[in-house]
């Protein structure tokens, strides 16, 4: 595809996206608008849009609460001004998928830095432009971070996208070179990159459905809570379909604090509070329903939670070993070492990812501190996926006896392939085969393959067998006959 047309798409994949991730919050609040406010004020419409827009893209808010507000209200006037930062990452989800596919498709067309550079520039212009005309009274943020950070969501996976683009069709530069220079390792280590990037993608998606079953699991457990968080805040229609989508893109953001509920280190939920497996402290906690899924006490049966991501982690060393080539004894351990430790560590540091993301403030006060640490998510997910893939990898490897070594000493399971085609040996045809190059052939079968004739070419077949249309060529017969007699060509005859 041409350069030109593969920057124009590009540009217009950020464009999709930047004005996806606005419409879907400004089309609601929009709505809000016209039907529950009786004189709306359309000037603050775009920065209320743009800061929630931001938010979910990883930028703090400050908030600045009017003094007509304070008044009746009654809220202390040192908590006026408060920063939120707990993102609502099903925007930045949104953003970076979007970005990721378009990455792919300029790389599956030859032009993987053009479509990466043309979207990563068009979406970093739109970020400036939604910075730069948001700011407000009420909610404002800084506007580098307001610039950096939507770009970045979008750069990064960008460019994973179109590396991986270019890895699947070539594009004959740096990605072909380090494809080739994979192709020249050793046998036994060239599977290993692709294996620790297989790995990574195994337990990362592994632990975000383990992640997502934990949190449909503590809704179902304590939906009387939820329920009953519902019916207190005495919302009408609107105000119940704002909390609703409120809480439908906080989704992510709750499936991450589940991954760390699991692993064992929990989530806070406010400043000296924690929500494990092993104990739960939390003090009064804001009247959103889906904070009522948090448990108020645990069992010592949730910690055996720790075994899911034991369990994501063996399954991934499962896939990963039966991708791996198996040598003769004794099977070499390095490889199998390399892969474990490294996708264990990648894993652990996408938590660590996870956590810096899914962690900020809600409010002022003692709410500025919520979501999972880091250090200790990126740790305890490290070790307990390495435990699920030393399981697998690291264990001897059995049924070596059904297969067969092949000269370069790595073995192949032969009991489902069909060989190819060779010619019987003399010791395996004891008749003369003139006696029967009239009559039928005879149902001999490949040396230790039980391939009966009627499979073999169909120079073989005599006139009677089943495919008479198939009767072999005599000159084609005549040299099959030679071969049988002197199979090693120097005129002995065997």
């Amino acid at each position: 595809m041409h350069r030109l047309l593969v920057a124009l798409l590009a540009a217009l994949d950020a464009v999709l996206a930047a004005a996806g991730g606005i419409a879907v919050v400004l089309a609601p609040l929009t709505l809000l608008w016209v039907f529950g406010l009786g004189a709306p004020d359309w000037g603050a419409l775009w920065p209320a849009s743009a800061a929630v827009w931001h938010l979910g893209h990883l930028v703090p808010v400050t908030v600045t609460l009017p003094d007509a507000y304070l008044a009746a209200t009654g809220i202390d006037p040192s908590f006026a001004t408060f920063t939120l930062s707990l993102a609502p990452l099903a925007f930045a989800a949104f953003t970076a998928l979007f970005a990721a596919r378009s990455g792919v498709r300029a790389g599956e067309a030859g032009a993987a830095l053009t479509g990466w550079v043309s979207g990563s520039l068009v979406f970093a212009a739109l970020a400036s432009v939604v910075a730069l005309t948001s700011n407000a009274d009420l909610v404002a943020s800084e506007t580098w971070l307001s610039i950096l950070l939507p770009a970045m969501l979008f750069l990064v996976p960008s460019f994973i996208g179109a590396v991986i683009g270019a890895w699947r069709v070539g594009d004959d530069g740096p990605v072909d070179a380090v494809r080739g220079w994979i192709e020249r390792m050793p046998t036994a280590w060239a599977p290993v990159p692709g294996l620790v990037l297989r790995g990574l993608a195994l337990t990362t998606l592994g632990l975000v459905a383990v992640g997502g079953v934990v949190v449909v699991a503590g809704l179902i457990a304590r939906s009387t809570q939820v329920i009953g968080l519902f019916q207190a805040s005495n919302a009408d229609g609107i105000g119940a379909t704002v909390i609703a989508l409120g809480q439908l893109v906080y989704l992510p953001t709750l499936v991450l604090w589940a991954v760390a509920f699991t692993a064992g280190p929990g989530f806070a939920l406010g400043t000296d509070t924690a929500v494990t497996p092993a104990a739960t402290q939390v003090g009064a906690l804001p009247g959103i329903p889906v904070l009522g899924a948090v448990p108020d006490s645990t069992s010592s049966w949730l910690l055996l939670l720790v075994l899911l991501p034991v369990a994501v982690g063996a399954l991934a060393g499962w896939i990963l070993r039966s991708r791996m080539p198996a040598t003769v004894d004794p099977e070499p351990m390095a490889p199998r070492l390399v892969v474990a430790f490294s996708v264990a560590v990648l894993t652990g540091g996408v938590g660590a990812l996870a956590a810096l993301a899914s962690r900020g403030a809600i409010g002022p006060g003692r709410l500025s501190d919520t979501g999972p640490q880091p250090g200790p998510l990126a740790l305890a997910l490290g070790i307990e996926v390495l435990v699920g893939l030393a399981i697998l990898l690291l264990s001897p490897r059995f049924g070596a006896a059904a297969d067969e070594v092949d000269d370069i000493g790595v073995a192949h399971d032969r009991r489902d392939e069909v060989p190819a085609f060779s010619f019987p040996s003399r010791e395996r045809m004891p008749f003369d085969h003139d006696e029967h190059a009239t009559g039928p052939t005879p149902a001999l079968s490949a040396p230790g393959t039980g391939i009966a004739h009627d499979v073999w070419p169909s120079a073989y077949r005599g006139p009677d067998d089943a495919d008479p249309s198939a009767a072999g060529d005599d000159e084609v017969r005549a040299r099959i006959r030679a071969a049988w007699a002197d199979p090693d060509g120097d005129g002995r005859r065997r």
